[in-house]
Parts: C-alpha cells; structure tokens; sequence
C-alpha cells in the first residue's frame, strides 16, 4: 500500500518555495536579464494610457483639420511604438523564464533522483517506488509552471499594479484613497479563501501519489497478479486511490472556483467604481477626457494586475505544496554514508579477509526483533564459506551488513582489516560482487546487461565472461546476439537465463570478494552443472560467501556456517557437520532422503 509522506498533513506556504533557491541561484545572470525585460515590458504597459491620454487630448480637440490629422499620426504612432516595445520585451521575457523554469526542473528532477539513489534500503521500507515517482513527474511539473511562467508572471503584474497605484496616486489621489479601499476587502478574503487551497492542493497531491504507488507496485508483478487472476481486484484498489484523488481535486478546484468568483467580482466592482468616480471629475469639469481615459487604463492594469495575483497565489500554493514534498525527499538522510576521510583499502591478494566482530544489529522496521545476535565470524582470503540454516536465520542480513546497506547497531564488520564504517561506500562495494537470488535485468541489450558490472570492459572482456557463465549459447541464439533488448526485467529470458547473466555480469566485475545468494536456484539440472562448474572457477583466488537452501550446491565448500535466529549454532565441512547429527543433518537428511 502506498505511505503517506511524513508531512502529509503540513500546511505548505509560498515560503516553501525557499526551498528552490540552490536550484535557482546558478542562473543569476538570465534571472537578471529575465527582470529587466520584465521591468520594461511592465514600464511598456504602464507607459500605454500616457500616450492614450496625448492621443484624446491632442489629437482629438477642434482645431486645424491638418494640424489635427498629423497630431493624430504622431500619437498612433507613438502607441504602435509602446506596442512594438511591449511585444518585444514580453517575448523576451517569456523565452528567458521558460528556459529557466526547464532548466531549474531538470536540475531539480537529477537531484531528487540522484538523493534518492543513494538511501540505504530502510528509506524504501517507509516510502514505495510510486510516491517516488509521483514526486519526480506530478510535483516536479509543478515546479516548472510556476517557475517557467507564473512566477514570472506574477512578478510582472505586481510591478504593473504597484505602477498603475503609484500614477492613480499622482493623477487622481481622491479616486485611489478609494480604490485602496476597496483592494484592501478583496485581499484579505483572498488570502482566507488560499490558506484552505494550499491544504486541499498538498492533500490532493498526496492522493496523487497513493494512486501511483499502487500503479507501480501492480505493474512490477503483473505475472502475480494474472496468475491469481487478479486484474479486476486491482482494477477496484486502483480506481479507489484515483477516486480519492478525484474528489480531493475536486474540493480543491471547488476552493478555487469560489476564489476566482470572488475575484472577478471585486475587480468589476473596483474597475465600475474608478469609472463612475471618474465620470463625476469630468462632468464636474475636475478633469480632462483623456484623463479619464488614462485614469480607466490605470484602474484596469491595477485590476487585472490583482485578478492575475490572485490566480498566481493560487499557483503559488499548489507549487509550495509540491516543494515542500520535493524537499522533504532532498532533506530526508541516509544512515548509511561514506566518512568524510575515508580509509583506503590495501590491495587484496587471493582474496578478502572479511570479519563479523560480535554484530548484533536490528531491522528499523523489526526493531524488537534481533536479525543477528552477537554474530562472530573470521573468513580468511580465498576462503568459500557457505551459510545454511532455515528462513529468518540471518544469512541474507549477511550480506547485507557486508555492503553496508545497514550498520550494525553493536559490533563492527571488517573488510581487509577495515572496519567497513571507514571506507568509502564506493570503495567498499567495488571490491563485491553480488548475485542475487532474483536476478536483475534492465532494460537493454545483452551486451549492456552483462557490461554493467564493469562498464569500461571491451566487447570482447563481456563475451569471455558470459561464456564463463555458460551464458555464451544462448545469447548467440538471440534475434540480434548480444545486441538484443531483453526487456523490461528480461521478461523475454528465461528464470535461468536471467541467473546466467547476473552471473556473467559479476564475473566481469572480477571482484575479490563474490557473494552468491542462492544463485543456481532457478537452473535446471543441466543448466546448473554448468554454472557450478564456472562458479568453481570464479572462486579461485577470491573470497566466496554462499547462501544455500539446496545444500547440494555447498558440499565442496571450505567452510559451511549454520544459523539459527541470528546466531552461529555450528560450522565445519560438510562431512563433520553430518557426523555432528545436529540443525545441518536433521536439513541433511530432509534432502537426501531420497
């Protein structure tokens, strides 16, 4: 099920777009040269209703016919050149700011995705895929319309409003003490009505994000799903999420709607006010026509300057609430980091040492219960220890402490005489090699698949450790060999091909330290045979740690590790394990029984 965020239910203010400003601040200079078509388009349009004013005074009043008519070209002239002008410094400013607002959502999309690349495994055991995802397209798309457009466009209508009050102040201060008035009785509502948007905007947001957890989560098992026959199940949960989203949105453009009524009728009410006070100046003889007309251009700049406000606050908050979610994931810290002087690790010869110094450590999510309970473990280099014992024993904690993708809450792990808390993360994963039990294939071709554990490896290094892997066959057998695309997850191999290939992969990486997490358990016999056989050969100088459950596979290891609720309850080879008649032969026995 998807998660809430953990400020699901914060109130989210403009002042969450604080939050951009490291994204934004790289590009002062456009930022500035964006303000100064701004300004000038703004003082474009402010500069409009004095030439309006020249043309109805100047132009129109009895007199000489020619005089009249050259007035006239002289004054619409003068308009087409405030025009001219308006048009070009708006279109300047519109390619600067959407530039930017590209530009600062991809930067901000790369940051969010790289962060969230680099979490330790407990800030997905709190936070699904999907909300992830959410916030990487939904939230971020935000971003970029206020800041591609609507900041922009609100900064322009708050110079031409505060423009059209400081000439309504000079032309006609009685007419402005008025209208002040009454933008004051628009504001202050304006500003309850988008404390409740702001709340349903980040709301509907979240529902956003639940609908798209489970899209993710369903699509990734869609096998599981048809196989239970599901579909229509899912199909209910999915429309469920989407008709909660639905009905969020829907309040919130409820909101909105009242807001922008409200709006349109205040500014109608500020506008007719202007004009009606107006016409009473001209017919008391007070002012000129063109004053007038200038007085209703300003009166009208300052009402849709308000109007547009309005609707940009509204923007405003929807873009604070997606911020506020976007930072949330930038602030949020993984436990797990590289030191900030990092020890280096000497070179390994024939393998790596690797030792678990009385380790208890604890799952965040399983806080009550003890993974692993003062493990201790010497594996001397070049050495093959297999670790068997029954489900929840801790084998696969194992291996999870030696990447660090958790530390241990007592105790400490030590590669090649380092603890691993010392060494960059970098480092330390770079002399392992992993292969799972579910094998992970992207996206690609074969080749690129096979080459991810060592990208700078030449064709031929990747063709060589897929025949290591016994991979080579049926990759020459694909439509375009190595060159062809496997699909999403390898959907188009086999659960034994796709083994195969995570095993070529970390063959390429050549590692000094191999862990194998019941990496033969989807071959056939045959396949298996195989794949153990190149396994033997990948062991040879370096270290191997095996998790098993078909014990067959860990015979011929050095060592075999039995584990019972976190703990070393026996070790030793397989024969004196048998010998021993305890937890390994009783799991012995089970096996081979036949």
């Amino acid at each position: 099920m998807a998660s809430a965020s953990p400020a699901a239910g914060a109130k989210a203010s403009p002042r969450s777009l604080s939050g951009l400003l490291p994204f934004i601040r790289p590009y002062r200079a456009r930022i500035a040269l964006a303000v100064v078509f701004l300004v000038m388009a703004a003082v474009a349009t402010l500069v409009f209703p004095v030439a309006l004013r020249g043309l109805i005074d100047g132009g129109l009043t009895s007199g000489d016919k020619g005089m009249q008519l050259v007035a006239l070209r002289s004054h619409f002239l003068e308009l087409f050149a405030v025009a001219v002008a308006l048009g070009l410094f708006s279109a300047a400013r519109f390619y600067m700011v959407s530039w930017l607002g590209e530009r600062v959502t991809a930067d901000l999309r790369n940051a969010v995705y790289a962060h969230v690349l680099e979490q330790s495994p407990e800030f997905f055991e709190t936070t699904q895929t999907g909300e992830v995802l959410s916030r990487l397209t939904t939230d971020t798309t935000l971003v970029q319309t206020v800041v591609g457009s609507q900041l922009s466009l609100g900064l322009r209508n708050t110079v031409m409003g505060l423009g059209a009050l400081a000439m309504l102040v000079w032309t006609n201060p009685y007419v402005m003490t008025q209208v002040l008035l009454i933008i004051v009785l628009v504001v202050l509502p304006t500003m309850w009505f988008g404390r409740r948007v702001r709340r349903l905007s980040r709301a509907s947001q979240d529902r956003v994000a639940d609908s798209s957890a489970i899209a993710a989560e369903v699509l990734n098992a869609i096998p599981v799903v048809q196989s239970y026959a599901a579909e229509s199940r899912e199909a209910a949960r999915f429309d469920g999420a989407t008709e909660n989203a639905f009905k969020t949105g829907v309040r919130r453009t409820r909101a909105r709607a009242v807001l922008v009524a409200f709006i349109i009728i205040a500014n109608a009410a500020l506008l007719l006010w202007g004009l009606y006070q107006g016409t009473q100046a001209v017919l008391a003889g007070k002012i000129s026509a063109g004053h007038l007309g200038e007085t209703i251009v300003y009166v009208i700049i300052l009402a849709g300057a308000v109007a547009v406000l309005g609707e940009v606050y509204g923007d405003l908050l929807r873009a604070a609430g997606a911020t506020e979610r976007l930072m949330e994931l930038l602030e949020s810290r993984s436990p797990v980091t590289s030191p900030e002087r990092p020890v280096p690790l000497r070179a390994a010869q024939g393998g790596s040492a690797v030792a678990f110094e009385a380790v208890t450590f604890h799952y965040p999510s399983r806080p009550a219960t003890a993974a692993l309970k003062d493990f201790s473990l010497q594996v001397a280099p070049g050495e093959t220890v297999a670790l068997v014992g029954p489900s929840g024993a801790g084998k696969s904690t194992v291996f999870q402490l030696l990447l660090r993708f958790y530390d241990p809450g007592k105790g400490r792990v030590v590669l090649d005489g380092v603890s691993t808390r010392e060494v960059a993360l970098q480092d330390l994963r770079g002399r392992i090699a992993l292969v799972p039990q579910d094998a992970v294939i992207f996206s690609s071709s074969a080749m690129e698949n096979i080459r991810y554990g060592r990208p700078g490896a030449s064709d031929a290094e990747v063709i060589a450790a897929a025949k290591a892997a016994f991979a080579d066959d049926f990759i020459s057998d694909l439509p375009a060999g190595y060159g062809t695309f496997l699909g999403e997850r390898g959907v188009r191999l086999s659960g034994g091909q796709r083994q195969r290939i995570a095993i070529a992969r970390a063959m390429l990486k050549n590692p000094p330290l191999l862990l194998l997490d019941e990496a033969t358990s989807a071959l056939d016999a045959e396949s298996e045979r195989m794949v153990q056989a190149a396994l033997q050969s990948a062991m040879r100088d370096r270290t191997t740690l095996v998790i098993a459950h078909r014990l067959a596979t860990v015979q011929q290891a050095d060592r075999i590790v039995v584990l019972d609720h976190g703990r070393i309850v026996e070790q030793g080879t397989h024969e004196s394990l048998v010998t021993a008649n305890g937890m390994y032969a009783r799991l012995a026995a089970l096996q081979f029984m036949d």
